[in-house]
């Protein structure tokens, strides 16, 4: 019963402070973590389906690096994409695979959104962002990967590949 009137005393002295305090919440702190440059292969469709376009973009490669981590990008993923080109927005989803400079493999599923349109001032805009996902080893030193959540933004990379730069949310 102790236990219980304690509980509910500390609920209740919570929920009257934060009552009280009505400001903003605090934004969201971010770590970096990660660029990463993907060599990318010839993107081919599937076509018009009854989900959208679909198309399939190879991952043949590339190099990352962090101040924790730094690697190579492994042949053999995939970028998958599914556009709705009424709306402008394209679903993507990249899986693919990292091998660190110390022999350690890491698999990835990166999905987000790329959406085209106008702003609020009818000026063409464009939004790529993603939340990649990360299934290290949990015997080795980059098991911190698979604790949090990272977002990245990518950006077109010189000739035929993507750059992505990762934060860690904290």
């Amino acid at each position: 019963m102790r236990k219980i009137c304690f509980f509910a005393l500390a609920l209740m002295t919570f929920c009257s402070v934060c009552a009280q305090e009505k400001a903003e919440p605090a934004p969201l702190e971010m770590e970096f973590v990660m660029e990463l440059n993907v060599s990318l292969g010839q993107a081919y469709s599937v076509g018009a389906t009854t989900h959208g376009s679909r198309n399939t973009v190879p991952i043949t490669g590339g190099k990352f690096e962090g101040p924790k981590i730094k690697g190579e990008i492994l042949e053999g993923g995939a970028d998958y994409q599914l556009s709705d080109p009424a709306t402008g927005r394209t679903d993507v989803e990249a899986i693919y695979n990292l091998r660190t400079d110390d022999g350690v493999n890491i698999h990835i599923r990166n999905k987000g959104i790329i959406a085209m349109g106008q702003d609020e001032d009818g000026k063409p805009s464009f939004y790529f962002r993603c939340a990649p996902t990360f299934e290290a080893p949990n015997d080795s030193k980059y098991a911190w990967l698979n604790k949090a959540i990272f977002v990245c933004a990518p950006s077109m990379g010189q000739g035929a590949g993507i750059t992505l730069r990762v934060w860690k949310i904290k």
